[in-house]
C-alpha cells in the first residue's frame, strides 16, 4: 500500500525524512540542533518537522542500529508512537547508555521512522477466554534453546 504523508519543515535546518536504500522500512530523521547527551542521561532532540499522517496509521520512532552499537545511543521509549492526529513538532527522546558524553550535530541522523497501519478492533468484555496450548505461560515459558 502507498500512503501520502504531508511533511512541514518548520526549522531552517530541517531535512525531509528519507530512506537510505530502496526498500528500507525506516525513514531517517535528522536533528536540527547541536546538543550533548551526557553519559547515562536522556535528551529531547528536535527534528524541525511536523507530519500529517493518513487515517488509521501511526509513525513508529525507532533507534538507529549504528548509533546503538557504536555509541550506546538509543530511543528511550522505543518504539515511540506518533498518532495520526498529532500535528506538533516531531521530537526524539534519546538516551546515552554509554560511558562517554555523545555529541549530536545539526543534520545528523538520530532515529528512524516507520509508518504502520493501525488495526480497527472491537474490545468486548467476557467472563471466560478460550484455552490455548500456551495458556498462562509468560516470561521464559518456552525455555532456553541452545543450538
Amino acid at each position: 500500500m502507498t500512503y501520502t504523508i504531508k511533511v512541514k519543515l518548520i526549522h531552517e535546518d530541517a531535512l525531509l525524512p528519507n530512506r537510505a536504500y530502496e526498500g528500507d522500512a525506516g525513514y531517517d530523521l535528522f536533528s536540527v540542533e547541536d546538543k550533548v547527551i551526557k553519559a547515562g542521561e536522556a535528551a529531547l532532540i528536535q527534528t524541525g518537522i511536523q507530519l500529517e499522517l493518513p487515517k488509521w496509521t501511526e509513525a513508529q520512532i525507532r533507534p538507529r542500529s549504528g548509533l546503538a552499537l557504536n555509541h550506546s545511543i538509543t530511543v528511550l521509549n522505543s518504539p515511540g508512537t506518533i498518532d495520526e492526529g498529532y500535528r506538533g513538532e516531531i521530537k526524539i527522546i534519546l538516551i546515552n547508555h554509554g560511558k562517554r558524553d555523545f555529541v549530536i550535530k545539526k543534520k545528523m541522523k538520530i532515529a528512524q521512522m516507520v509508518i504502520a497501519p493501525i488495526a480497527k478492533v472491537n474490545l468486548i468484555e467476557v467472563d471466560e477466554l478460550t484455552s490455548s496450548e500456551r495458556g498462562m505461560g509468560g516470561f521464559g515459558s518456552s525455555g532456553i534453546t541452545i543450538v
